[in-house]
């Protein structure tokens, strides 16, 4: 029986946002994955973590964001292993414990440009198809001659959670940049503020 392909949709999610929303459908309906995982990071190794909400509190607004669409799945697996967060890792967890399932890597160009900064980044490349979505000012090419390096030419979304936090903290709207039940519960908690 064919394996039932995951879009593995990694993120700090700090908060989710229409971007990823419509890039993880883009992928859903363009590409052979059956489903999307979007997996919360407590930490990525290569991010501050200043500005970083309870790591609980960020995967309820992704479970929030996501409730009324099936195929999308909010995964907190990398709350149980070991810290940092390395991409690798939770694959290989993943693809031992969920044999029935192929695991496939989504990213943006912008990470793909600085790919080879991640740990065991060769790995990844030669055990994982990787799909990479198009970022403004990524000209670059690198990496697009891997065989598992997959182009898809989703909408290219310039909404980012910095952004988001800005507004939040400016008392400016985010209407239309995060699904509604999500801005509900950033108001009714006070997040970010």
């Amino acid at each position: 029986m064919a394996k039932e392909i995951i879009g593995f949709y990694s993120g700090s999610f700090n908060p989710i946002h229409q971007g990823h929303l419509i890039i993880a459908e883009y992928i859903l309906q363009h590409t052979p994955v059956d489903k999307i995982w979007f997996v919360l990071s407590p930490h990525n190794p290569l991010k501050e973590g200043r500005e970083l909400l309870n790591k609980s509190d960020r995967l309820r607004l992704v479970q929030m964001a996501i409730e009324d669409n099936e195929s999308f799945v909010a995964s907190d697996v990398e709350f149980f292993l070991p810290k940092p967060s390395y991409t690798l890792n939770t694959l290989e967890f993943l693809s031992s414990n969920y044999p029935d399932k192929e695991f496939r890597l989504i990213i943006g160009q912008d990470n793909l440009q600085c790919f080879d900064s991640w740990h065991h980044y060769k790995k990844i490349l030669s055990d994982y198809k990787i799909y990479v979505y198009p970022r403004l000012g990524q000209e670059e090419i690198k990496f697009f001659d891997q065989k598992n390096v997959i182009s898809v030419s989703a909408p290219i979304i310039e909404i980012s959670s910095t952004y988001i936090r800005e507004c939040i903290r400016d008392s400016k709207s985010i209407k239309y940049l995060v699904p509604q039940r999500v801005i509900e519960e950033i108001e009714k908690k006070e997040y970010y503020l």
